[in-house]
């Protein structure tokens, strides 16, 4: 996958914004598949802290919900985006809902998931599943739903990311 690939896939914001994943371009982005009615929904507050802290360092937390495990993001976009700003402050982008797997899988998790590496390869598994991109557009690591946004294997991986853009 490329870089230009990978700028060239299409998003829609939650408040409707058709965009690109390009205008992420020299920033790194922490990609995240969220739900509402999650076990892992507190982790909002962990990216919502990520986003706050290495925003101006160049950081993005990107949200996605979606509603393939177990119906744990029923709502409307709206919905959506009034809960995380209700219950957790969410500054960082979300998009509109989307499938991260399957056959309407969103074409942003079609490139993300042809990054074979580590523990997690291939499908999403689970609500929460982060992938961390770099400023140049390559992927550089991915995450289980089980690992807290701000632990220390997430913090490194992104402080290292930082880095490499002030380089």
């Amino acid at each position: 996958m490329s870089a230009s690939e990978l700028y060239s896939t299409p998003l829609t914001l939650i408040d409707g914004t058709e965009t690109t994943f390009g205008q992420f371009r020299g920033k790194t982005v922490l990609v995240v598949n969220v739900a509402s009615k999650c076990g892992f929904t507190p982790q909002y507050a962990g990216l919502e802290a990520l986003y706050e802290k290495y925003n101006d360092d160049g950081l993005v937390v990107l949200g996605l919900p979606c509603n393939q495990f177990m119906g744990q993001e029923p709502g409307t976009d709206s919905d959506i985006e009034s809960f995380c700003q209700l219950n957790f402050g969410v500054t960082f982008p979300l998009t509109v809902k989307v499938d991260v797997r399957g056959k309407h899988q969103h074409p942003l998790y079609a490139q993300l998931t042809k990054f074979k590496t580590g523990l997690l390869p291939g499908l999403i598994k689970w609500n929460f599943e982060k992938f961390l991109v770099n400023a140049q557009g390559e992927i550089v690591d991915r995450f289980a739903s089980t690992v807290e946004p701000e632990s220390e294997e997430i913090v490194g991986a992104i402080e290292k990311a930082l880095e490499s853009n002030a380089a």
